[in-house]
């Protein structure tokens, strides 16, 4: 496994992160095809003998139990101090209003049975708070010792600035990394959010790097219970089926090229595109078995034109 800081933190992650939205009871109705405690333990012991010691969850996966498996989990397997415990907030009455932000940080905590958030992340941009409340809210949980560094979600990228702008004429704590919808049937953030992280040495650590499986197998759909179920990606994807499916092919020649699988050469992607740990959901052991494999892809400059010529603009997902 490699490893890199988040930002200005000083906290040490693993170039993966395991996405826990795959975990959760499916009785809460969000996902039929969450796993159950022991299945989610499993995958979530396996990427720790990966290496891999940097975890995403956030209060609104399967309300709440995907905190609570991924807390036991860890209880179970690993030191508190040796592993990067991210959740979020946004998905809960108020928002990033300060009383939202001071009431869930304590759900969170409790559900994950620990102390202290390593990373505490935004899910989204709240139209209806004032900067300066979240901003002086969220400063306020560094300063009390409940979390260790901030996060954000996606947004627009002038929405980040401006948060980042707060932060510093004010004294609170900025933001060290941004979760962004990033992959290469996706690639809107260039644009503007992503230069802007970049200028502000914030790190990249994108969801849905896989475009949900779109850019790890040779066909457009599963024969799984997710693909079959999941109107959120195919909301994402489906209206642009063909113009992506010819970025498909070109992944997928690139893994005959370097006998590789389609998911490694995605990730190896990410990396040549700056990407400092993509959020990696897996309900199988063998998937993150294939993610780590994109290190001994030798992707070059060429290979990443070669994926990204026939990208066209694509309506914007993500950002409210």
């Amino acid at each position: 496994m490699q490893y890199t800081t988040l930002g200005n933190s000083g906290i040490e992650v693993s170039r993966f992160c395991l996405g826990c939205m795959s975990f959760g009871d499916p009785a809460s109705k969000m996902h039929a095809w969450t796993l159950n405690p022991e299945a989610s333990e499993k995958i979530i012991k396996h990427a720790l003998d990966l290496g891999i010691n940097f975890f995403d969850t956030a209060n609104c996966y399967s309300a709440g139990t995907s905190e609570e498996y991924l807390g036991r989990a860890i209880k179970n397997n690993v030191a508190r101090d040796k592993v990067v415990l991210a959740s979020k907030v946004y998905f809960n009455e108020g928002h990033l209003s300060r009383e939202a932000i001071n009431r869930e940080i304590e759900g969170t905590l409790k559900r994950l049975g620990t102390d202290y958030l390593d990373l505490y992340i935004i899910h989204r941009f709240d139209y209806g708070t004032p900067i300066e409340e979240t901003m002086e809210a969220l400063h306020g949980l560094v300063k009390a010792g409940k979390v260790r560094a901030l996060g954000a979600s996606a947004m627009y990228g002038y929405q980040f600035y401006n948060m980042q702008l707060c932060a510093r004429d004010n004294g609170f704590t900025p933001f060290v990394s941004m979760q962004n919808h990033y992959n290469p049937l996706y690639r809107e953030d260039e644009r503007e959010l992503i230069p802007v992280c970049r200028q502000m040495n914030v790190a990249l650590t994108p969801y849905s790097p896989l475009a949900s499986g779109r850019c790890a197998r040779p066909n457009w759909e599963a024969d799984t219970l997710r693909s079959q179920t999941d109107v959120t990606a195919r909301g994402k994807y489906d209206s642009t089926e063909e113009q992506d499916k010819v970025i498909a092919a070109r992944i997928q020649a690139l893994a005959e090229k370097y006998q590789a699988s389609m998911t490694a050469v995605t990730f190896a992607w990410h990396f040549k595109k700056g990407v400092a740990s993509p959020v990696v959901g897996a309900t199988k052991e063998k998937y993150l078995d294939d993610a780590v494999k994109a290190f001994d892809v030798p992707l070059t400059e060429e290979d990443v034109a070669y994926i990204d010529e026939p990208y066209l603009p694509h309506k914007i997902v993500g950002a409210l």
